[in-house]
């Protein structure tokens, strides 16, 4: 039976019989479906400033807007807010730098870089980089980067301004791999919109933002961009350095320089080390902890109780913390417990982002702190002067809310089971492609986000060739995440940044 069918439907013609082509009438009854009209975008708004940086006139123009992101099928999935800062020239804009700038978190807005460091506008603070009274001000940046290169601050979906068209469509920007797509297609798009394909290209990130960076530097150069140049202030690239987990001692290796810092800031150490100054002590608790330090929390229960006490003894000296709690602590302390241990006797804490900023909670007793001062000393100020600036001086206007550090992201995807995200790998691959590439790394001493040991760590174990470790050059701020808020060192920032930009760009 199976072969007479078979042989049937071979037998049967191949060729469909053509159906009769319809009459006028029919054609009436059926109106041709209208073409897809293409979606308007808003146009951006665009005005027109000047300005003193290091007592010479910077006329420039900003372009405020939203870069859409579509699907291959031409549907916008995206809107990311932008402000562009271009000053005037006589040479065409293609030859002048053009860097790209973002803030981390992940779900951290540009304000931060964009209204502390880099741009021509600056929030006024305190000389410490503390808080002023209110109302808050706005000042002219003497050391923005705009005297050496156009900027352009941008926010990933789900900061500041930027949103996805469809609540369902947040997920495909909220992980690693996610944002880093839609990052780098914004800087294809913005290339390609504002004809800067010429241009001697940068990036400048911090905090995760360094994580973004790195990995977009390894992603746009399989798509023919290579940057002359990454700038990653307050970096974390490989994400064990940083997580107190079960199992993982790293961190309590690369976080005791910090500690220590913050213990000598705050007069916490032994007279003989409070006598030095701070970067000899740091050499001495470097030393210690890749030394004894590692190697005794490696041989975990098998440490005599002799070697536990002088353990104990000497993370006590360079932490100026109790013996007894770091013995119950198995010589092991967390961040969030070194935050309100070191100062618990004066009923005080010390901060996460700036670990010279002291706080005040509740009660003095518990083991983590209410919260981290010193983003509570940048957070009101920095919220507020954006939202005048915006309106009042760029004349972009929206009811959104401008997310400046959370709120508008949900659940990160890692890429991982563990959470130990790491792009170093990507970055690595990104100068092996690229040689010409230059790499500044700017650390403070007193960050506790993304400690400065952690970031010599990976950098030491990035892999990278000999002959391509001249490309990449630290700097450390004796200030915290932010080290741009004190004024001190925003100055000596904008020094290292303009020599930096300088060599990448040979000029």
């Amino acid at each position: 039976m199976t072969g007479l069918v078979l042989a049937l439907l071979l037998l049967a013609p191949q060729t469909p019989s053509p159906s009769p082509s319809p009459s006028p009438a029919e054609k009436a009854e059926k109106p041709e479906k209208p073409e897809k009209v293409p979606e308007k975008e808003e146009p951006p708004v665009v005005t027109r400033h000047e300005t003193r940086i290091g007592g010479r006139l910077v006329k420039y123009t900003v372009t405020t807007g939203m870069m859409p992101l579509k699907s291959e099928a031409g549907a916008t999935e995206a809107r990311i807010f932008f402000m562009a800062y271009t000053a005037d020239r006589a040479a065409a804009p293609a030859q002048r730098p053009l860097t790209f700038s973002f803030n981390g978190g992940p779900g951290s807005s540009s304000v931060w870089l964009h209204l502390g460091a880099i741009g021509p506008k600056r929030v006024k603070m305190l000389e410490d980089g503390r808080m002023p009274a209110p109302p808050y001000e706005l000042a002219d940046n003497d050391e923005s980067w705009l005297d050496q290169t156009d900027l352009v601050f941008l926010d990933p979906v789900g900061t500041g301004y930027s949103r996805a068209t469809k609540p369902e469509l947040g997920k495909k920007f909220w992980g690693v791999q996610g944002d880093i797509e839609s990052v780098g297609e914004f800087i294809r798009l913005y290339l390609s919109r504002y004809q800067r394909w010429g241009s001697p290209l940068f990036i400048v990130g911090e905090s995760y933002g360094t994580t973004r960076a790195a990995g977009l530097a390894g992603h746009l150069i399989e798509k023919g961009i290579a940057f002359n140049g990454i700038v990653l202030i307050s970096t974390i690239l490989n994400f064990e350095t940083a997580r107190f987990t079960k199992g993982n001692d790293l961190p309590y290796v690369l976080f005791l320089p910090t500690y220590t810092a913050t213990a000598w800031y705050h007069k916490k150490l032994p007279a003989d080390l409070q006598a030095k100054p701070l970067r000899a002590v740091l050499d001495e608790a470097e030393r210690w902890a890749l030394g004894e330090y590692t190697l005794a929390l490696a041989k975990g229960d098998r440490l005599s109780g002799s070697e536990r006490q002088a353990v104990v003894d000497t993370l006590a000296r360079y932490t100026g913390l109790d013996k007894r709690f770091l013995d119950q602590s198995d010589m092991r302390v967390e961040i969030q417990r070194f935050d309100k241990e070191l100062l618990r006797d004066q009923k005080l804490t010390v901060g996460r982002l700036d670990s010279r900023f002291q706080g005040s909670d509740a009660l003095a007793a518990g083991e983590r702190p209410d919260f981290d001062p010193s983003l509570a000393a940048i957070r009101p100020p920095y919220t507020a002067m954006f939202n005048d600036y915006v309106r009042a001086e760029l004349g972009y206007k929206s009811d959104l809310t401008y997310h400046i550090l959370g709120g508008g992201i949900g659940a990160w995807d890692w890429g991982t089971s563990n959470g130990f995200a790491d792009v170093s790998e990507s970055l690595r691959s990104a100068f092996a492609k690229n040689p010409h590439m230059k790499l500044l790394v700017a650390k403070g001493y007193y960050d506790l986000a993304t400690p400065y040991f952690a970031v010599e760590y990976t950098l030491s174990h990035m892999g990278l060739d000999p002959a391509l470790r001249r490309n990449v050059r630290t700097r450390e701020y004796e200030a915290g995440h932010m080290m741009y808020i004190d004024k001190k060192e925003l100055a000596r920032l904008h020094q290292d940044v303009a020599a930096f930009l300088h060599d990448a760009t040979g000029r």
